[in-house]
């Protein structure tokens, strides 16, 4: 495309095109924990138990093999629960910063609370509660009428649909798209994570030498070990928005 800046209308959209290439890149890795503030519980808080089931008996291909019905249940109820949530302070918050950076949040949580917080681009590592797929073939994704993935409920090639959801001991199929966002990044922002669940705690790794690191959770182990990342050891709702007016107010400074 060719523009003629002479021209009022192509000067504007060579201005809008040359801002948006100047924005700097962020990306923000959120775990359970950003979720947990707006009242969606995690296995971590109960000792491995989630909502009194083990954990490999609800989010593992065994436990699925085991037990479907157990499985849809828990997923149905996480479901409706997920729905009933929020966004909170700190995912509204993150949707700020697309007004002056590059954001890209790749998220653990399978809810949409980013989504309904205004922010546009987003990585579900582990998958996504308003989507069902075939327990035969994991390309046949599809969206969830509802609340409620039924029994008896099959995919195109006759088998059962199961939440969309990447369980433990599965393939992470968007790791490599989340490693390259994260090798391209400017500022790193990691929130209510434990940084101990892998694959996602090795994207770290891949930030450039050049970028600023943060790091937001209300318990942070060995602090002294991440380098030259700057932590943050408070509630996401408190640590996420003070951030955030900071960057934005570094943007504004620089424009």
């Amino acid at each position: 495309m060719c523009l003629n800046l002479s021209k009022s209308g192509d000067f504007l959209i060579f201005k809008a095109l040359k801002s948006q290439m100047e924005k700097k890149n962020i990306v923000v890795l959120t775990g359970a924990g950003i979720s947990a503030e707006s009242g969606i519980p995690t296995f971590r808080d109960a000792n491995g138990l989630w909502e009194g089931h083990d954990v490999m008996a609800v989010a593992s291909i065994e436990g699925w093999n085991k037990n479907p019905v157990l499985v849809q249940e828990f997923y149905n109820l996480r479901r409706k629960a997920a729905s009933a949530a929020q966004p909170n302070a700190a995912h509204l918050a993150l949707g700020q910063l697309e007004s002056a950076y590059q954001v890209t949040i790749i998220t653990q949580n399978v809810d949409l609370l980013h989504e309904r917080a205004g922010s546009t681009k987003i990585i579900h590592l582990h998958g996504r509660l308003d989507q069902s797929k075939s327990s035969l073939d994991d390309r046949l994704i599809y969206p969830i009428e509802g609340d409620e993935i039924k029994m008896g409920e099959l995919c195109e090639k006759g088998s059962q649909l199961r939440p969309n959801i990447v369980w433990f001991g599965e393939a992470v199929p968007e790791i490599e798209r989340a490693m390259l966002h994260v090798a391209k990044a400017d500022i790193l922002i990691i929130i209510g994570t434990s940084l101990q669940v892998y694959p996602a705690a090795g994207l770290r790794e891949f930030a450039p030498s050049h970028c600023r690191s943060f790091l937001i959770d209300k318990q942070i182990p060995n602090s002294t070990a991440l380098g030259r990342v700057q932590c943050f050891e408070q509630a996401a709702t408190v640590a996420v928005p003070n951030l955030v007016t900071q960057l934005l107010q570094e943007a504004s400074d620089k424009s």
